[in-house]
């Protein structure tokens, strides 16, 4: 296969409009464009043509691209080939990683930008050219090796400059190869193995122990092995490994390698591509996380709620329910405010807005303040005492009439939250002779589980309640009633008698 003979590019979409975009953006190529619409046709199509490069959209009706993909790949014909999914949807690590399984080598999102499409199209399609070239070389130098020595220095030429131009379609695919004379030990490095273990190819001199210095140690031993099996028969290997770039960077690699074999069964060159794989292995280790991290916040969760049901009295099954459903809606609405932030923690306002927003009707209820985000412990603490709050408000408060009004302001102060909660024109306020449950509750949570403090002022014409809370102290991570002097009890949460307030 020469340099000016065309490749096939399968491309593959339910809609006809997408696919006659997709050839008019790759019609100055220069290669075979061809079209499906479904599944099944790429399927057949592949089934009669050898195919460079496959375009495929990852939403179809039967088979999706993620299935056709797997299909695609169980043909021993095509393990190989370079399929490119397309999204119209934002796809996450997850899909990414499951694409990337599927054996997918990239991904375009929509809308397509036709500059970027041909060039991911054009760095496949010479590779796969430029492969199929050198394995023809190859074969080629296994028969003339013996009898035509100058020949031989002829096509090794020819072999070297078309490894450059390989080495360009490698790096932009952040893939780097290199080759291996295994008689006389010269080595040969592209400029994307340079780049991918970091070093300068005007300095770095390329032998077995200035690469063997870059190997992670956990790993040489493995790759020695690896290389040892070309004396033993074997003609091919594929491998992770790690390096140590000399900036002390460790990366993920995956390499490959083939060697050439004389008719006498000798190794003569080793030749392999290295892919940097750090990102994806980084991904890897960020689905882990999270999910060790969701697996610790439900079990919280659960038992943050074991302890509202198990703890809450009431006179009658009715206020018992409407408590308790109260109370783990509260933790709820804190629950999707934290997860929308992967549990990197909550923004005040949203936090106020979510836990009012049931009590919420025309303009009695007024809130601002500082762009301030909670840690998540604090957010849920925090959470409860405005729950509390609140329905103590609608039940004793300003929004027990219509003429009644709210306002929550907050800010930072010397490395605490400030919180002004102020009630006005409701029922004419009386100072209780004794806490109430929601009074203890706001205290207790806020003293006890985040060490602030909190005063109640109970005017006549509306309470006010100020909280501080510390944004740098550590709050407690676990439900509500670990703290040793904190339980919750009827319709509020109270300290017991081993708390001063008692």
């Amino acid at each position: 296969m020469m340099d000016h003979e065309k490749v096939n590019i399968l491309l593959v979409d339910d809609q006809p409009a997408k696919l006659l975009a997709y050839e008019v953006i790759l019609k100055e190529l220069g290669e075979n464009l061809a079209a499906a619409t479904s599944g099944r046709e790429a399927l057949e199509y592949l089934l009669k043509n050898e195919v460079a490069v496959i375009l495929v959209d990852v939403c179809m009706p039967e088979l999706d691209g993620f299935e056709l993909a797997a299909m695609i790949r169980e043909h021993p014909r095509f393990q190989k080939t370079a399929m490119i999914f397309i999204s119209a949807i934002q796809v996450s690590d997850l899909d990414r990683l499951r694409g990337y399984e599927m054996g997918a080598v990239d991904y375009v999102p929509v809308p397509v930008i036709p500059e970027v499409l041909r060039a991911k199209i054009r760095v496949f399609a010479e590779l796969y050219r430029k492969t199929r070239q050198l394995e023809r070389f190859n074969a080629e130098l296994e028969d003339r090796v013996r009898a035509r020595t100058a020949e031989l220095e002829q096509s090794n030429a020819r072999l070297l400059e078309s490894e450059q131009r390989r080495s360009l379609a490698l790096a932009a695919g952040r893939m780097g190869s290199w080759d291996w004379d295994w008689v006389n030990g010269d080595w040969m490095w592209d400029e994307g193995q340079y780049r991918i273990f970091g070093v300068d190819p005007e300095t770095f001199a390329v032998t077995p122990a200035s690469v063997q210095a870059l190997l992670h140690s956990d790993d040489i031993d493995e790759l020695r092995k690896a290389m040892a099996q070309f004396n033993k028969g074997a003609k091919s290997y594929e491998a992770e490994f790690r390096i140590t770039r000399p900036d002390g960077e460790v990366r993920w690699c995956v390499g490959t390698a083939a060697a050439t074999i004389d008719r006498g069964g000798r190794v003569m060159r080793v030749s392999g591509v290295t892919v940097d794989i750090t990102e994806r292995k980084r991904a890897e280790e960020r689905q882990n996380l999270l999910a060790r991290e969701v697996d610790h916040r439900a079990k919280n969760a659960l038992a943050l709620a074991q302890s509202i049901v198990r703890l809450t009295r009431s006179e009658n099954v009715k206020d018992y329910i409407q408590a308790v459903e109260g109370r783990i809606n509260a933790l709820a609405r804190v629950h999707t405010v934290l997860s929308l932030s992967n549990w990197q923690g909550a923004e005040m306002g949203r936090l106020v807005d979510e836990e009012l927003a049931p009590y919420s009707t025309g303009d009695q209820i007024a809130f601002g303040g500082s762009n301030v985000r909670l840690q998540p412990a604090t957010a849920q603490t925090l959470a409860l005492a405005l729950h509390e709050l609140v329905t103590n408000s609608a039940k004793y408060g300003a929004l027990s009439a219509v003429s009644g009004r709210i306002s929550i302001n907050w800010w930072i102060e010397a490395d605490f939250l400030r919180m002004l909660w102020e009630e006005r024109d409701g029922p004419v306020v009386q100072k209780p002779l004794s806490r109430g449950f929601g009074t203890r509750s706001v205290i207790a949570s806020i003293e006890s589980q985040l060490g602030g403090q909190a005063e109640f002022d109970w005017r006549p014409e509306g309470l006010v309640c100020r909280l501080s809370v510390p944004l740098t102290r550590d709050a407690a991570t676990g439900p509500l009633n670990s703290h040793p002097n904190f339980v919750i009890n009827g319709n509020g949460a109270e300290l017991t008698s081993r708390s001063a307030d008692a």
